[in-house]
């Protein structure tokens, strides 16, 4: 009888990267029955059919096919290795975290071990040790960068020190790659610390499993200071990619917010005279246009109300008016922001287009100075609307509370089309 001349199954073959493909098959699959099974027994029928049409292609074509892929990426890992180097080096230092995303880091396994079976130790791990080492760079960098974001930091504190000793999951899953940029950057200071691992030489590990601090007393022959130098550079790499490349744009917002909300706070005392009795402060509309709520905006730190309550107007031309009676505590060196103090203590920020810090100051004509009495009369500054929406921002003119603490009440008392000096929210201190 003939014999089938196809591979023998084998467990386990084409790991992740294959039951990933099956389930997306298995998700369209599910999605057409629902669509042509009655509802009486679509509850049986649909996972039914399903389950059986999509196990049978993944064993016989699905399964074998990423076994193919997986095992051509373990020639193409062990070419790599035969070319040597900082190239090497660089190459799977980088490429290995987002192997460890997809389950395909096991295939290396039987790379370690054939390496330490033949000459007593693996050369492969140290490199790809680095990994995790750019993470950390990268965690520093998003902690000084982003330090007013106090959930972020937090979660940096508690991941950073299990990072440092090879754990490295905690700021992956936790910090670089929710934000998608920093995991990127962090992958490339893998890179140059496997680039330095590669250049010197024979850094190699007598047995699997550590990482980071932790693999130091596992390097063969005494190379452990060669390690040291790779995790460095490494660390270094990272934080230097991630502080000036790796910061997501959302995130730079809300530290600008936050710098913004700072500033405006450090009023001179005589500014803020100290009242003891309740006022309401009354504010407008800084142009001819229409008023939102602040829960519209289109940048969730404003909607979130993370930087304090308030509203937006919608403007209909660039003559920006003061919000509110009181004195002008700050004008930001970008122009697109203003601070105000009002004679109660409320400290008001117009903030003047979403995103524009990026313009450089380019659209605004800022018509006031600090330390200067405005009203709502006050004309402080002109913006240039389309020359805006031309560099791809929006021209929303914010008005925001930032002291919120001092706030008893308030009441956006008018939506809509207002034209500029209407009164549209009290605010009760």
């Amino acid at each position: 009888m003939q014999q089938n001349p196809g591979e023998a199954l084998a467990a386990g073959q084409g790991g992740i990267l294959g039951v990933i493909f099956a389930v997306w098959l298995l998700s369209i699959v599910e999605k057409k029955l629902h669509k042509v099974v009655p509802d009486a027994v679509d509850i049986i029928v649909t996972p039914t059919l399903s389950l059986i049409a999509i196990g049978l292609i993944e064993i016989f074509f699905i399964m074998p096919l990423a076994g193919f892929i997986s095992d051509g990426m373990v020639g193409g890992i062990n070419w790599v290795l035969g070319v040597g180097g900082a190239f090497a080096g660089f190459v799977l230092g980088t490429l290995f975290l987002p192997m460890v995303m997809f389950g395909l880091h096991q295939i290396l396994t039987p790379i370690h071990v054939q390496m330490i079976d033949e000459t007593g130790r693996t050369l492969l791990l140290p490199i790809l040790a680095m990994a995790g080492a750019g993470q950390v760079g990268a965690a520093l960098a998003l902690w000084i960068r982003c330090k007013k974001d106090k959930e972020l930091t937090e979660m940096i504190k508690g991941a950073l020190p299990v990072g440092i000793l090879g754990i490295g999951e905690p700021l992956i899953y936790g910090v670089t790659l929710p934000l998608g940029r920093p995991f990127i950057t962090a992958c490339i200071g893998g890179g140059i610390g496997g680039a330095v691992i590669g250049m010197i030489g024979n850094v190699g590990a007598i047995a699997i499993g550590p990482s980071g601090a932790a693999l130091i007393p596992l390097i063969s022959d005494g190379k452990w200071l060669g390690y040291i130098l790779g995790l460095l550079a490494a660390y270094a790499g990272g934080f230097v990619a991630t502080f000036f490349f790796g910061i997501p744009k959302d995130r730079l917002e809300k530290e600008e917010l936050a710098t913004e909300t700072a500033t405006v706070n450090e009023v001179p005392e005589k500014a803020v005279p100290q009242t003891s009795a309740e006022s309401v402060t009354i504010l407008s509309s800084v142009a001819d246009g229409t008023v939102v709520s602040l829960d519209k905006a289109s940048d969730p730190v404003f909607a979130q109300k993370m930087m304090g309550e308030g509203y937006f107007v919608e403007p209909e031309n660039g003559h920006i008016h003061s919000p509110v009676t009181g004195v002008v505590s700050s004008v930001f060196p970008t122009k697109h922001a203003i601070g105000i103090t009002t004679p109660n203590g409320l400290e008001i920020l117009l903030h003047m287009g979403i995103n524009t810090v990026d313009l450089g100051g380019t659209p605004f004509d800022v018509k006031v100075t600090e330390g200067q009495q405005v009203t709502p009369d006050t004309l402080v500054a002109e913006a240039d609307l389309e020359a805006i929406k031309a560099a791809g921002k929006e021209t929303s003119m914010i008005v925001l509370v930032t002291n919120m603490d001092r706030v008893k009440n308030f009441v956006l008392e008018k939506t809509g089309k207002a034209k500029a000096k209407a009164p549209v929210m009290d605010v009760k201190a």
